[in-house]
């Protein structure tokens, strides 16, 4: 079952700016604005990814599922359940099913999905499916502690005016 907490620490917030800036790289590379990091058990940053959505046509190319494909790859499930995934928005439900799936011990994110569904309104783009990451999570047997939000005016300023 999955720990819940809204305490972040000075290194959750560092490392929450760095997905905040690749969500803005993704934007800058045609994508929807999400950045995801990922941090090992003693707080490195090993990998991060954006959002690919549109560059590679792909629906599923959310950040946290890139950084999942990533992580899966190089890391066992026993390494990634010490390890900290950073995303710049709060995971939806695919993303929170990945993140759960691959055994990552806790998660953080900035901006909240209540937050963004007025910044991204009826886009057909992002068609939000109002599921907090937290209710998902609250149904596996795994634990996953789940921190946030925090940062939140930056994590939505990538957003401001990019949805239709």
């Amino acid at each position: 079952m999955p720990t819940f907490s809204t305490t972040v620490s000075e290194s959750d917030l560092s490392h929450l700016r760095r997905a905040i800036f690749v969500s803005i790289e993704a934007k800058q590379h045609g994508n929807h604005p999400f950045g995801a990091v990922l941090t090992d058990e003693a707080g490195a940053q090993v990998l991060e990814a954006e959002n690919t959505v549109v560059t590679h046509s792909d629906v599923t190319g959310h950040a946290e599922t890139n950084l999942v494909r990533l992580a899966t790859k190089r890391y066992s499930l026993a390494e990634l359940r010490g390890f900290t995934l950073y995303t710049s928005c709060e995971p939806c439900a695919m993303c929170s099913g990945a993140i759960y799936w691959a055994g990552i011990g806790r998660m953080v994110y900035a901006l909240p999905e209540q937050d963004l569904i007025p910044l991204t309104g009826d886009d057909p783009q992002n068609p939000t499916l109002d599921l907090p990451s937290r209710e998902v999570l609250s149904r596996g047997q795994r634990t996953v502690v789940v921190a946030g939000p925090a940062l939140e005016e930056q994590a939505a300023e990538p957003h401001r005016g990019f949805w239709s």
